[in-house]
This record gives C-alpha cells, sequence and structure tokens, in this order.
C-alpha cells in the first residue's frame, strides 16, 4: 500500500515569504510490517551483505548492570508472538482467556534471567535503502546504505551506536546467507520488527529555533494570522507556534533528507568531524510516525484504514523501536562526502 500525507492546514509560505528558500524535501519512509527480502528497502530485514566481508561487531564495554532486563533476541520474537495471538483472541471473543496454558508456560520461562555475555556484540541490521526506492545523499557510484547498531546503551551514549556501509549493489554477487546474531539484547526496544517502507516525498520546513529571532517573534504573532480562518487551523493546535510546529514544520516519523527536528536542546553546530563541513540530515530513525501535536501528519489511509500497529506500540510505531522513551536517533552526514563519520543526535 502507498501512504499519502494530508495536504497541510494551507501555505504557510503565503502569509511568510521568508520561509520559502528555506523548503527542503523530506522522504517519509512510512514503515510498516512485512516480508522484507535482501533486495528490498527496509527496516530490520536481512541485508545485501557480501559473503566474504566481516560482519561487525562491537568491541566497547557493556553494562551487565542490564543483566536482569536482556532477552535474546529470539525470547523477544516469541514474546512478541504470544502477546499479538492474546491480542487477536480477545478482539475476536471478548471472553476469551488471555493466555493459553502453554502461552502461561512460555511466560513463566521467558521471565527467566538471561546469562550475561562477555564477549564482542555482533550488530544488528536497522535499515537498508536502495537509492532507487529511497533519496539519500551517498558518496559517488553508492545506491545502497545499510545501517546497523549495537543494541546496547553505551556509556557516554544512552543510545544504540550505530554504524554505515556505502555499497553498490552490483557488486554483491553472493550474499552472506546466515549473519550472526546478538546472544543478548538489552530490551526489545533496539529489536526491529521486521518492515517495508513505503516512500513519500514532502516539503519539510525549519524547527522554529532554526528561525532568525524575527521570524520567530512574527510567528508568535496571533495578528499575523488573520487571514487565516480559525477552522483551518484550530483542529490542529491551540495556538499558531504550536501549529507550525506540529503541521507545519519539520515532517514526523521516519524520514531521509528534510530538516532536524529539535526538542529538549536549542540547534547546536553539527560539523563534520574529518573536514569541518556542516552535516546534513541522512535518515531519522523515529519512535513514532506522530505524537500529540503532528496528528495532521498520520498518512490517509492510516485514517480511512487504520491497520493497528503491533501490541505495545503507540502512535504508529510499526518497527517497535523506543529510542530512550519515544525520542528519536537522527544521523547526519557530510554533505561533501557522505563516508565520512556521521553524526549521531538523539532528539
Amino acid at each position: 500500500m502507498s501512504f499519502t500525507t494530508p495536504p497541510r492546514p494551507f501555505d504557510v509560505t503565503a502569509l511568510f515569504p521568508q520561509l520559502a528558500p528555506l523548503a527542503r524535501t523530506a522522504t517519509r519512509l512510512h514503515p510498516r510490517p512485512g516480508s522484507p527480502t535482501v533486495h528490498d528497502s527496509s527496516v530490520g530485514g536481512p541485508l545485501l551483505w557480501p559473503a566474504h566481508e566481516p560482519w561487525p561487531h562491537c568491541d566497547e564495554p557493556h553494562d551487565s548492570g542490564a543483566a536482569s532486563a536482556v532477552r535474546s533476541p529470539d525470547d523477544i520474537r516469541l514474546l512478541r508472538r504470544i502477546r499479538a495471538a492474546s491480542a487477536e483472541r480477545l478482539h475476536l471473543d471478548p471472553e476469551a482467556p488471555e493466555w493459553t496454558s502453554e502461552e502461561l508456560e512460555t511466560l513463566q520461562r521467558l521471565k527467566a534471567d538471561r546469562p550475561w555475555f562477555d564477549g564482542r556484540i555482533p550488530l544488528l541490521p536497522v535499515a537498508q535503502l536502495y537509492a532507487r526506492d529511497i533519496p539519500f545523499p551517498r558518496p559517488p557510484g553508492v545506491d545502497l546504505l545499510q545501517v546497523l547498531w549495537c543494541p546496547f546503551d553505551h556509556a557516554e551514549r544512552p543510545h544504540p551506536s550505530t554504524a554505515l556501509f556505502w555499497r553498490s549493489s552490483a557488486t554483491v554477487v553472493d550474499v552472506l546467507d546466515a549473519p550472526p546474531e546478538p546472544p543478548i539484547v538489552q530490551d526489545g526496544s533496539y529489536l526491529p520488527e521486521p518492515c517495508l517502507f513505503s516512500p513519500e516525498q514532502v516539503t519539510d520546513f525549519p524547527h522554529p529555533r532554526e528561525l532568525d529571532e524575527e521570524l520567530r517573534g512574527q510567528l508568535d504573532d496571533m495578528s499575523r494570522w488573520e487571514s487565516i480562518a480559525p477552522a483551518q487551523y484550530i483542529s490542529c493546535a491551540d495556538d499558531p507556534g504550536e501549529l507550525y510546529l506540529g503541521s507545519l514544520s519539520t515532517a514526523p516519523g521516519w524520514k531521509t533528507g528534510g530538516w532536524t527536528s529539535w526538542g529538549d536542546i536549542d540547534p547546536v553546530d553539527r560539523p563534520c568531524p574529518e573536514c569541518g563541513t556542516e552535516e546534513v540530515p541522512l535518515l531519522t530513525i523515529a519512535s513514532s510516525e506522530w505524537d500529540g501535536i503532528s496528528e495532521s501528519w498520520i498518512a490517509e489511509q492510516d485514517r480511512t484504514t487504520p491497520a493497528p500497529p503491533p501490541l505495545g506500540a503507540r502512535d504508529g510505531n510499526f518497527t517497535l523501536i523506543d529510542i530512550v522513551g519515544g525520542y528519536n536517533l537522527q544521523l547526519h552526514v557530510c554533505p561533501d562526502d557522505p563516508s565520512h563519520p556521521h553524526i549521531e543526535l538523539v532528539q
């Protein structure tokens, strides 16, 4: 299915022409559960990985204090299947038992602590992007981006540590059939549910904190909005500032390109660690497709024929990834040479 973002409540550049030259194209990815192959753009799917190339591992220390929370990837997948079966059973018959005896036995077994693992942790596939499907900044001769991460928080980064691999898909002849998986992961938040993408291009404008002080003041000035009928925006926000932030600036959810979203901190410079060029958004790994102030971005198809997200998900979080309790992990790359070291930003 293709997904279509509803038109914005109105053309914000008609009210604020200064925004017109700041418009950027972003590609919303709309991940939905599926069965991706190595030839698909996907979340959490198999990668087109050369059979001769060693699989990457994380060599950093991991906190054994989290040992009571760790599970194996297979345990998490089994737990998700049990919860989904229970939800489906109760949907069909509200009087049905929440758990069968077999499910209760399995749930009890899954509560047992997993033994800690002190070795190197194989990275998990997070996303695979083919340029034929999704535009993204890339080095010359590259048409494939693969994003992997370590499924643990780290001492100075309370989020997964990512690794980027750039490829020409035509050069991958023999594909690795069975890549290694981590024996344990921190919790299910960092184990993506396999999803396929439905890319859609939209227009992004800067987050209010990236605008100059004069323009921010104009956005907060109610008199500048008087030509807009209240019915056009009252359903989207309580005030113009919230309207711009939630419905007119940065698109929520998984996306490539566009503008950076900012939350708890003011915008910071993002110089390339190698050459100093200001890095640009590459990929936003989101914990949700929308939130309380960005519901106007919910795809038309999700409004008319909503598909229930996997059990435990919120706000259309079909990937089941949860970054630090609902944040986004935004990857930025050097526009002059995307193969330079990238920057991770949690917002």
